[in-house]
This record gives structure tokens, C-alpha cells and sequence, in this order.
């Protein structure tokens, strides 16, 4: 039961970030797949918009139950929030690419060859979310927060 206990404390937010990766690589591909076949909307302003869904519920899911990251100031949240999305942008660009790469060069028009195409996509995302997020965007709101605390002291 201790070596449990230590593989969870070892590797709770990688288990976490996994399991809220799932929950949000399916609200994007299946608003992808609602809006793409269901509503037959064009596959650029479909990637947008699940786009945006997903990243509402990673920067919730990843701020509290993930990352569980905690401000003091004002600005502290603020700069988490503007670095959460603007990360989340460069992810959106390499999204739409990838897509128009499948869909546009390689000429994938099937429904099913567009979802597999979305699926290794989302595969691409949420590697470069994670690393952004672990070491670049609530790592530096960490510093912020022992540098704020610091100067109260």
C-alpha cells in the first residue's frame, strides 16, 4: 500500500493531466464531429470552436485539479490566465494546421479520415499543452506567487 501511495504522490499530476487530457480531447473531438457532420460547418470554423470548448474546460480542469495553482494577487491570476491562452493560441495554429495538412494537401474528405487525422492531432496538442502548461505557464505563476509571499515577509 506505501508503494502506492508513493507512485501517486510521484505522479499525481501527470495522472491527472492524462485523465482531464481525455476529458478534453473528447469535448473537442466530439463538438468537432457535431459541428463538422452533424451541422456540416466547414472544417476551419469547426476547429475553432472546439478548440475554444476545450480550452475552457482544460484552463478549470488544469488550475484546480491538476496543476492546483493558486494566486495572491490581482495580477498573478491575470498573467496565468493571458499565458494559459496565449499557449493554448500557439496550440490552435498547430491544430489548424495539422488539419488543413489532412484535409487540404492530402485531400482527406471521408468523415473517418478526418476524424483519425483530428484524433493525431489532438494526440500533437495535448503534448505541447502539457509542456506549456508544467513548465512554462503554472511553474512561472509559482514563482510568482513565493516571490509576492516572499516580500510580505
Amino acid at each position: 500500500m506505501a508503494m502506492i501511495q508513493r507512485l501517486w504522490a510521484k505522479y499525481k499530476s501527470i495522472i491527472a493531466y492524462l485523465f482531464w487530457g481525455v476529458v478534453t480531447t473528447i469535448v473537442n473531438l466530439a463538438s468537432y464531429q457535431w459541428m463538422s457532420t452533424g451541422l456540416h460547418w466547414n472544417f476551419e470554423v469547426a476547429t475553432v470552436i472546439a478548440w475554444f470548448l476545450s480550452v475552457l474546460v482544460a484552463y478549470f480542469t488544469n488550475k484546480v485539479w491538476v496543476f492546483g495553482s493558486h494566486y495572491t494577487t490581482v495580477k498573478a491570476f491575470f498573467v496565468e490566465l493571458v499565458q494559459f491562452f496565449f499557449y493554448r493560441g500557439l496550440t490552435l495554429l498547430m491544430d489548424m494546421a495539422i488539419m488543413f495538412i489532412g484535409v487540404q494537401l492530402m485531400g482527406i474528405r471521408s468523415s473517418l479520415g478526418q476524424f483519425i487525422v483530428k484524433v493525431i492531432d489532438n494526440v500533437v496538442v495535448v503534448l505541447a499543452n502539457y509542456f506549456f502548461s508544467k513548465w512554462l505557464i503554472f511553474k512561472a505563476n509559482d514563482k510568482m506567487v513565493k516571490k509576492s509571499e516572499e516580500q510580505e515577509h
